[in-house]
């Protein structure tokens, strides 16, 4: 193992933003988001745990094989973009939940998955494994974008 405290703070990371994240959604999910108007395709409230627990585990593989890779030029901007997004997860659900602004949800979650990808990218050229760990990620973005719970007038 190349550094198993690298891969503990890899792992960490993601899941210290999603803690952050759920400290706002958790309070709004009876009171105010189930009262939106949601698309027939939406995935039921008990999905989200598990999706977003494997998705936490993968982009913190992801990160680790970044962060302990060796002579790369672009590492440093990878880390960048990841931990940009990394605060852009985290702040969509202080926005969306915290501040229940479906439409700075929004412009979140589309700045979120533009960063998303250029991680990807970001990643694919110092390792294809870190980058393919994060393609479910930016999936589940995208599918969760799709429902994006603007008020339908």
């Amino acid at each position: 193992m190349k550094s198993f405290p690298k891969l503990i703070i890899s792992l960490a990371l993601p899941f210290i933003a999603g803690g952050i994240g759920s400290y706002f959604t958790i309070s709004s999910i009876d009171s105010w988001y189930r009262t939106l108007e949601k698309p027939s395709f939406s995935p039921p409230d008990f999905l989200f745990g598990p999706v977003w627990t494997a998705l936490y585990i993968l982009m913190g593989i992801s990160f680790y094989l970044i962060w302990t890779s060796k002579g790369s030029k672009n590492k440093e901007r990878a880390i960048k973009l990841f931990l940009i997004q990394l605060f852009l997860n985290t702040s969509w659900s202080i926005v969306f939940f915290g501040f229940q602004n479906p439409l700075f949800g929004l412009v979140n979650i589309i700045a979120l998955w533009v960063m998303i990808f250029l991680t990807i990218r970001a990643f694919f050229l110092i390792s294809r494994s870190a980058s393919y760990l994060l393609l479910p990620y930016i999936l589940w973005v995208s599918f969760a974008s799709c429902g994006c719970h603007l008020p339908l007038y």
